[in-house]
C-alpha cells in the first residue's frame, strides 16, 4: 500500500513539467469553461510527445479517487462525504460485500491509483490490523507486546503455544516486545524473517526491500531465499531483499517519531520529505527538481500534510501551488505562478 507516486523516470515517461501541464489541462477541460480551440490545443499536446499521454494517464487514474468532489455541487459537502468514505475504509465489517460496494463506488480505482496490485490491496484490507493514509495507531496485544502502526500499513496476527508470529502486509510498523521466554517472536516480511531478541524495532516495506532498524536489544535478520543471517544491535539498520542482506548502517533514533505523527528532519533533502509525506495524503505530491535538494530541518506533522507543507513554505524558498484539490506540487517561490 505505498503512496501514490508519479511513474519512474525514464525518456517516454513524464517529466515533472509534463505531469504539472497534464494536471492543468485536466482542470481545464473539466472547469466546463473549455472552448473548442482548448480541446484542439489540448489533443495536439496530448500527441506532441509520449510522455504527455504517460502523464495524462497517471492524472485520469487519480482523479478517478476524487471525482465525487468535482462533480458535486457543494464542494464542503463532497469533502464531508470523502473524509466519512476514508473513515469506512477503515472498518473491516462486511469485508466481502465491502468490496463489491467498493467496486461501484470507485475504491477499486484507488487501488490502481495506489499502484498496488488488487491482491495486495485485498491482503491488506482483510489483515487484522490496519490503517488508512494517513492514520498512525497503537494496538496492545494479547501477550503485553505493543505495536504502532503507520500510514497505510497492515498486519496479520499468529499466535500460537511455541510461537508468536507477525507478518507485515503493508506498510510500517513500530514493535516494543513484552517477555515471553517459552515463545520466540518474530516478524515475517515478502523477504524474509526478524527474530526479536527482547527489542524495540521497526519494520518497513520498500518496494522490494525491507527496512529493520533497532532502537533497544537486538534483531536476528534472515532472507528467505539465500538464508543469509546478520544480527542488529541498538542504534543499527539494515535493508535486505529475499536474496541478500546489505551492511550495517546507523539507526536515527529520531526516525521513530513517525509513530508519535512527526516527521523529524536533519537536513534532509526536500524531495525526500515530500517522498515521506505522500505516504501520509492523498492525491499527487510532486516536487520540481530544481529545489529537490534544498535541505529541511525540523520538525514537522506528518498526520497533517497539509500543515507540514505550510510549515515548509514558510522558511523554503517555495510555493505550495495546488492546481486540483487532489494535485499538489512544490515549486521554486520565483517561479511564475499558475
Amino acid at each position: 500500500m505505498n503512496t501514490a507516486a508519479p511513474p519512474a523516470q525514464s525518456p517516454a515517461q513524464p517529466t515533472h513539467q509534463a505531469l504539472e501541464q497534464a494536471a492543468e489541462w485536466f482542470a481545464l477541460l473539466r472547469s466546463g469553461e473549455a472552448t473548442a480551440a482548448h480541446r484542439a490545443q489540448w489533443a495536439s499536446w496530448l500527441e506532441g510527445a509520449q510522455q504527455h499521454r504517460v502523464a495524462w494517464d497517471y492524472v485520469e487514474r487519480i482523479s478517478g479517487r476524487f471525482e465525487p468532489i468535482q462533480a458535486s455541487p457543494t464542494r464542503e459537502t463532497a469533502v464531508a462525504g470523502f473524509q466519512a468514505a476514508n473513515g469506512r475504509m477503515a472498518r473491516r465489517r462486511q469485508f466481502v460485500r465491502g468490496l463489491g460496494v467498493l467496486a461501484g463506488t470507485g475504491l477499486l480505482g484507488w487501488a490502481a491509483w495506489r499502484h498496488t496490485p488488487l491482491s495486495g490491496f485485498v491482503l491488506a484490507w482483510a489483515a487484522d490490523h490496519h490503517t488508512a493514509t494517513g492514520v498512525v495507531r497503537s494496538v496492545e496485544l494479547s501477550d503485553g507486546t505493543m505495536v504502532w502502526l503507520g500510514t497505510a500499513s497492515a498486519f496479520n496476527q499468529d499466535y500460537r503455544s511455541d510461537l508468536r508470529r507477525l507478518s507485515l502486509v503493508a506498510g510500517e510498523i513500530l514493535i516494543q516486545t513484552a517477555s515471553d521466554p517459552d515463545r520466540p517472536f518474530v516478524v515475517d516480511t515478502p523477504q524474509g524473517r526478524l527474530r526479536a531478541l527482547g527489542t524495540r524495532f521497526t519494520v518497513r516495506l520498500d518496494g522490494d526491500r525491507t527496512l529493520v532498524a533497532v532502537y533497544h536489544g537486538a534483531v536476528e535478520a534472515r532472507a528467505t531465499d539465500s538464508g543469509a543471517t546478520r544480527i542488529l544491535r541498538a542504534g543499527q539498520q539494515t535493508r535486505f531483499t529475499s536474496g541478500a542482506l546489505d551492511g550495517i548502517q546507523p539507526a536515527d533514533p529520531a526516525r521513530e517519531a513517525w509513530s508519535r505523527g512527526i516527521l523529524v528532519t536533519d537536513n534532509t533533502p526536500l524531495g525526500e520529505v515530500a517522498r515521506e509525506l505522500r505516504r501520509y495524503r492523498g492525491g499527487h505530491l510532486g516536487v520540481a527538481p530544481e529545489i529537490a535538494h534544498l535541505p529541511v530541518i525540523g520538525s514537522y506533522p506528518a498526520t497533517d500534510p497539509d500543515r507540514a507543507l505550510a510549515m515548509l513554505e514558510a522558511v523554503l524558498p517555495i510555493r505550495i501551488n495546488r492546481t486540483l484539490p487532489w494535485w499538489v506540487s512544490i515549486e521554486p517561490k520565483s517561479g511564475p505562478r499558475r
